[in-house]
C-alpha cells in the first residue's frame, strides 16, 4: 500500500472549519415535545403547539455556557411538523396558536445564535409521516427541495445541514427513494460553506447515539462509507428506545487503519466523524426524565473521547413543553463548561525541544509559550494559531518533541494534534514522562491522531514529556502539543 497516497487525501475548507468547531449543540423541539413522544405519528392537531414561554436566547446562552460553538435545530422531525411557516405545507407553526400564528421558531433560534456568537445549523428529516407525496418519488423530492430551499435562504449562514437516516415505516410502509444528489446540489448552491452531515458527503455519523467512540478514529476512509442508503440501513428503524443505548458495532470499530483500507486505496475520501448523543435518555423532552439528566463527569468523559479523539461532539439538549430548558439541564451545561475551561486552563507552560531522532543529533530549543513564531514551532493553542506546525526531516526514523517544565508537575493528560490541512499522517504515537530520577516512562499511546488526540492517564509527577511519532503515512506535521496538569 502506498502510504503517502493515504496522506494525500485532504479535507475541504468547509470540513476544516467544521472540525475547528469541536463542540456544538442539538435542539430537538417540536410537536413531539407537546405530545411527549419521540417519533410522532404525524397529523397531530397544530393547536397542540403553543410553547407559552419559548425563549431561544435562554437555549443558546445555556449551550454557550457549556463551551459550544454552534446549534443545530430540528426544523422538521419525522412527524412532518415544521417549526417555520413553510409555503408548501399547512402543517406548520402558522397553523398553531403560538405567537398568534405568526411565529417562526427557526428565525428565533437563528437570531439568538447570531446574538450570542454561535453558528446555526438545520436538521430537516427526509422521512415525513404527514406529507401525502412521501413515497411518491419525484413529487416528494420536489416538496423536500422546496423546504430545504426555504431553510437555506431565509435564515442567514448555515454551518451544517443534518440529514437523518432514521425511518420506521417498516416492510409495509411507504418507501421513498431519496434523490440525495439533488439535495446535496441544492445545499452546495445555496450554502456552499455548510457541511452536509450523516446522510451526506462531509461529516460521518460515528455509528451510535450513546456517545460511544472508537479506540482510533480515522478521517480517511473508503468512499463506500458515504453511501446514504447504507447509512440509513444502519440508522434507527423503530421507536423503542433501545437504539440510543447501543454501542458501535464490533464490525465497524476500525474504519481507517491500513488493514481496513486494503483494497480501497484508489477510492478514499476525507470523511471525519461526529459523535452525537443526548443529555437525557430521550432526544425530545419528557417530564418523566427530568431526574435522568446525565452528570457533568459523564459528559466530560464523552467530550474527551470525541473532541479528543479526532471527532466533533454534538450534544442534544431538549427544551420542555413551555419552551424553556429545565434548570437541571442548564446547571449541568454550566458545570460542563467550567470543567472544560478548567481543563484547558491547566495547560503547562514548557520549553519545546524538537529532536531528529538520529543518535548524536543536537536538538533545538525555544520557549513554547512566548516569543515570535519560528520555523518549525509547535502551536500550543487551537489549530490556526500564529505559530507554525513542526515538520521533521523526512528521513527522521523517530521524530520527537519534548516539553521541558520549569519544575516537576503532576500531569493527567497530553494533547497532540496534526496539521490536517496536510492530511492525517500519524499512525502511532507514544507519550513518555520523565521521572525525578531521569527515567522515561510510558504514559500513553495511540494510533490515530488527526485534528486532536487527548491521551489521559492517572496523574503522574514528571518534569518533562516526550512525544515520539513511531509510525506514519508520510512525514508528520504536528500543529499542537500540550501537557495538562492534574487538578489540585
Amino acid at each position: 500500500m502506498n502510504a503517502a497516497a493515504l496522506a494525500a487525501v485532504r479535507p475541504s475548507g468547509r470540513q476544516l472549519a467544521w472540525q475547528e468547531m469541536e463542540f456544538y449543540g442539538f435542539v430537538h423541539f417540536g410537536m413531539n415535545t407537546m405530545t411527549d413522544r419521540e417519533w410522532g405519528p404525524g397529523h397531530d392537531d397544530p393547536a397542540l403547539f403553543d410553547p407559552a414561554a419559548l425563549d431561544a436566547d435562554q437555549w443558546v446562552r445555556a449551550l454557550k455556557a457549556a463551551g459550544m460553538t454552534g446549534v443545530i435545530l430540528t426544523c422538521k422531525h419525522h412527524d412532518g411538523f415544521c417549526l417555520w411557516p413553510s409555503a408548501v405545507t399547512s402543517y406548520t407553526v402558522a397553523a398553531s396558536p403560538w405567537r398568534g400564528g405568526r411565529g417562526d421558531v427557526v428565525a428565533e433560534v437563528a437570531g439568538a445564535a447570531r446574538r450570542h456568537g454561535l453558528k446555526f445549523g438545520i436538521y430537516l428529516s427526509p422521512w415525513d409521516r404527514t406529507e401525502a407525496s412521501y413515497g411518491g418519488g419525484a413529487a416528494y423530492d420536489d416538496f423536500y427541495v422546496a423546504q430545504l430551499t426555504e431553510l437555506l435562504t431565509r435564515y442567514g449562514p448555515i454551518f451544517s445541514v443534518w440529514l437523518d437516516g432514521a425511518n420506521g415505516e417498516g416492510p409495509n410502509g411507504r418507501r421513498q427513494t431519496y434523490d440525495w444528489e439533488r439535495y446535496y446540489a441544492v445545499v452546495r448552491e445555496l450554502q456552499p460553506d455548510a457541511v452536509i452531515s450523516v446522510c451526506g458527503p462531509d461529516v460521518r455519523w460515528c455509528g451510535n447515539e450513546a456517545g460511544d467512540t472508537r479506540p482510533d478514529e480515522w478521517s480517511v476512509v473508503p468512499r463506500a462509507l458515504q453511501d446514504a442508503e447504507r447509512i440509513a440501513d444502519r440508522s434507527q428503524q423503530a421507536d423503542d428506545g433501545a437504539f440510543a443505548r447501543q454501542a458501535i458495532r464490533s464490525d465497524e470499530r476500525d474504519l481507517g487503519s491500513r488493514a481496513a483500507l486494503a483494497g480501497h486505496e484508489d477510492d478514499l475520501v476525507w470523511y471525519p466523524a461526529e459523535v452525537n448523543t443526548s443529555i437525557r435518555p430521550g432526544w425530545f423532552h419528557h417530564p418523566a426524565e427530568d431526574g435522568a439528566v446525565r452528570p457533568v463527569e459523564e459528559l466530560f468523559s464523552i467530550y474527551l473521547r470525541s473532541v479528543g479523539g479526532n471527532s466533533c461532539f454534538l450534544l442534544n439538549v431538549p427544551p420542555a413543553r413551555d419552551g424553556l430548558l429545565r434548570e437541571a439541564d442548564v446547571a449541568v451545561l454550566e458545570g460542563l463548561g467550567r470543567r472544560i475551561s478548567d481543563f484547558r486552563a491547566r495547560r503547562v507552560k514548557a520549553a519545546v525541544t524538537v529532536s531528529s531522532g538520529f543518535p548524536g543529533d543536537v536538538a533545538t530549543s525555544w520557549p513554547g509559550e512566548a516569543g515570535p513564531a519560528r520555523p518549525g514551532e509547535v502551536a500550543s493553542g487551537r489549530q490556526g494559531a500564529a505559530r507554525r506546525p513542526w515538520r521533521p526531516d523526512a528521513a527522521d526514523p523517530l521524530p520527537q518533541v519534548t516539553l521541558a517544565f520549569d519544575r516537576a508537575r503532576r500531569i493527567e493528560a497530553v494533547c497532540v494534534g496534526e496539521d490536517i490541512t496536510q492530511g492525517q499522517r500519524v499512525e502511532h504515537v507514544v507519550v513518555r514522562g520523565r521521572l525525578s530520577d531521569g527515567r522515561w516512562v510510558t504514559l500513553g499511546e495511540a494510533n490515530a491522531v488527526g485534528y486532536q488526540r487527548i491521551l489521559t492517564f492517572a496523574p503522574v509527577e514528571v518534569d518533562g514529556v516526550r512525544v515520539e511519532v513511531a509510525e506514519t503515512r508520510d512525514t508528520p506535521v504536528i500543529a499542537r502539543l500540550a501537557a495538562i496538569e492534574a487538578a489540585s
